[in-house]
């Protein structure tokens, strides 16, 4: 499976913090601000991070952003050029764009846009979002602390129809599994609850632990 690439427009303190969890787990970002002082201080953690006015579609485009599989636009206070930068984006077909938005109105224009996933930093934290978008099957990801979390995630073909002792992932993977959500229904599993096609489970664990048997799943 290719790895995914990532960039991060904007530079501010959410942005930032996306950027270090996707270093952290070893994804591939390009980092994007206007501003060449952060550039500069981005460039001692980030193999590409270049200075350059996201509004600018040629710019965009001599740096390959089309080709980028998730551009998350991080973008401060100025909400014209998050909205136009939006909008560049989405014209230039990358693939899935996430917008960090600063009030009710952001958000609408931004949808109108096409914006694929809409981020509230005051509800979702920079490492939420980075542990959350660097798998396509993690469908929800919350801090418990800074080694354990929870996390929601698909059932793939790796493991439906087996049972939940055969599973046996907290002996393999130090994890638990908390529940089973199966057509909107909450299952408390038994060792014989067998997975079955449109399960999520509902994991609780290290980091990672849970980082090891994402990867395992995905396999």
């Amino acid at each position: 499976m290719a790895r995914k690439s990532f960039a991060v427009i904007g530079m501010g303190r959410f942005g930032q913090s996306v950027v270090e969890e996707l270093i952290h787990r070893e994804a591939d970002v390009l980092v994007i601000d206007k501003n060449p002082d952060r550039i500069a201080q981005m460039s001692k953690i980030a193999t590409h991070a270049v200075t350059l006015d996201s509004t600018d579609t040629v710019s965009l485009k001599e740096v390959g952003i089309q080709s980028i599989d998730h551009v998350v636009v991080a973008i401060g206070k100025d909400l014209q050029s998050s909205i136009l930068t939006t909008l560049v984006l989405k014209e230039l077909g990358v693939a899935r764009v996430t917008v960090k938005v600063q009030n009710s109105d952001h958000l609408k224009i931004v949808k109108q846009l096409g914006a694929d996933e809409i981020i509230q930093p005051e509800q979702q934290s920079g490492k939420r979002l980075a542990s959350k978008i660097i798998s396509n099957n993690v469908l929800d990801y919350i801090d418990l602390n800074d080694t354990h979390s929870f996390i929601v995630v698909n059932a793939t073909k790796k493991i439906i129809k087996s049972s939940v002792i055969n599973l046996d992932v907290r002996n393999k993977f130090n994890i638990n599994i908390v529940a089973i959500r199966r057509s909107g229904d909450i299952l408390i599993p038994t060792p014989t609850s067998t997975i079955v096609d449109g399960d999520q489970l509902l994991l609780i664990g290290s980091n990672i632990d849970l980082e090891k048997f994402n990867a395992w799943l995905r396999k």
